[in-house]
């Protein structure tokens, strides 16, 4: 059985506290962004590397660690890939990309979690140092997801902490404080 999937628009988040996760996303300093997105980097190299049944699903229809994990890992990556985007076109506008068919094609249930964690730790590393590099100037260069939701550097950042904390929760129910 494969989860259920998210269709839900989770840009809400950038003006309100997320009742499951705790975060307000949208208040979140961009300065702040790089720490708290390398944090959640390395707890999820934790889950990953610690976990016994990482790869198991706590009910089959909600993803297991493992699963959500790769999910962050790439989310990493496609968040790195889309601000490098942001910051050498005027507007541009992201392919679509649809996290539960990648899931399965991808084969996230199959993955070795010790290579999911050095991937992720490598992409959250890269986008890390590019949240570092920005100037203020391009704090406001905007991009639009496929669906027309508009996005600045910093909402696109504050929105990319939103993901990733709240899959942290998905896993250890643990809410931001």
């Amino acid at each position: 059985m494969q989860p259920t999937p998210d269709t839900k628009d989770w840009t809400w988040t950038l003006t309100q506290r997320c009742e499951e996760c705790g975060l307000t996303a949208g208040q979140v300093d961009i300065a702040e962004i790089p720490d708290k997105a390398e944090a959640a980097a390395a707890e999820w190299v934790q889950i990953l590397t610690s976990s016994p049944a990482v790869a198991a699903r706590p009910y089959p229809d909600v993803w297991s660690p493992l699963e959500y994990g790769a999910h962050v890992r790439d989310v990493y990556r496609l968040f790195d890939a889309r601000l490098a985007l942001m910051l050498v076109e005027d507007y541009p506008t992201f392919e679509n990309w649809d996290q539960d068919e990648t899931a399965i094609s991808e084969q996230y249930i199959e993955s070795d979690p010790d290579q999911v964690a050095a991937e992720l730790a490598a992409a959250a590393e890269s986008f890390v140092t590019r949240l570092r590099s920005l100037s203020p100037a391009q704090l406001e260069r905007r991009g639009r997801r496929s669906d027309g939701a508009e996005f600045t550097v910093t909402t696109f950042a504050q929105y990319f902490l939103h993901d990733v904390v709240h899959h942290l929760w998905d896993v250890t129910g643990q809410q931001e404080i």
